[in-house]
């Protein structure tokens, strides 16, 4: 299968990741890739589109598409954009799942175009009282999140699912469950063995497994998981390099600098700490 796994870890202190399109200059490409997490794109400015089993999504200023938990999906930006975009772990609608860990939405409200154009502007709210980090924000943002939750719950959510897509579902939920736990045990010594064992399966299976629907090795992966918490704490704490290579499952500080050179091209200590809450503002 020629597509990639994609990490996923929520912004700090919340339930969710919330960012600007990374494609928004243009001339982009993001090639064919899949997450556990649920992901909606509402476009504000400009023009995006979206590829899901072949078939042509666009998306222009004013509307947005929700990619389904599992679901591959590539993107294309030929032109400049202004993109915001949410992406929900699974586990926020556990209690609405459809059948074992699945649940399914659709993009659109055929009963009113009123609901769509809320969702488009509780999302441009919630990224706007992201970026003022006004006193309370945290409040405020939480409530439209959830206001958001609802809204794909009670007008989006797709009670009828058809047999092939449960299929689908399954093959790739299989990968997501280990990785789960991964991202959820990331700082203890994890090995192949341990997890195919506890998974019910055999270290060639698991092996296996990693390759063809996560595209990179059991290590690559836990290593990316680590990287991606380490870089985190580093932009967002003054705690020294050995204690966050440390606090992140990395044997030794040394072993950290060393995988973040060869991922970032310099060392850990000439990275410009910042807070985390200082991205672009915009709309």
């Amino acid at each position: 299968m020629e597509f990639q796994h994609e990490l996923i870890i929520p912004n700090e202190g919340f339930p969710f990741k919330l960012f600007l399109f990374e494609g928004r200059n243009g001339n982009y490409v993001r090639e064919k890739h899949w997450h556990t997490s649920i992901e909606i794109f509402a476009v504000m400015e400009g023009s995006l589109y979206f590829y899901i089993d072949e078939k042509e999504y666009p998306l222009k200023a004013g509307e947005f598409l929700i990619i389904n938990s599992n679901e591959v999906h590539s993107i294309q930006a030929p032109v400049r954009n202004e993109t915001i975009v949410l992406q929900i772990p699974l586990k926020q609608f556990s209690d609405y799942f459809t059948a074992q860990r699945f649940i399914r939405f659709r993009s659109r409200n055929e009963e009113s175009e009123e609901t769509d154009r809320r969702m488009v502007s509780l999302i441009r709210e919630m990224y706007r009282v992201y970026v003022s980090g006004e006193t309370g924000y945290e409040f405020r943002i939480r409530a439209v999140f959830y206001e958001i939750l609802y809204l794909m719950v009670s007008a989006y959510r797709e009670t009828e699912v058809e047999e092939n897509a449960l299929k689908i579902s399954r093959r790739l939920d299989a990968l997501s469950k280990i990785t789960t736990y991964m991202r959820e045990h990331y700082k203890e010594d994890l090995r192949l063995s341990g997890l195919a064992a506890m998974f019910g399966y055999s270290d060639a299976y698991l092996s296996r497994m990693f390759r063809k629907y996560a595209r990179v090795n059991f290590k690559t992966y836990l290593q990316d998981i680590r990287m991606a918490y380490a870089y985190k704490e580093l932009l967002n704490t003054d705690h020294t390099i050995s204690s966050i290579a440390l606090d992140n499952g990395f044997a030794s500080s040394r072993a950290f600098s060393r995988e973040f050179v060869k991922r970032y091209g310099i060392l850990p200590g000439r990275v410009e700490r910042q807070n985390y809450k200082n991205v672009k503002k915009v709309l």
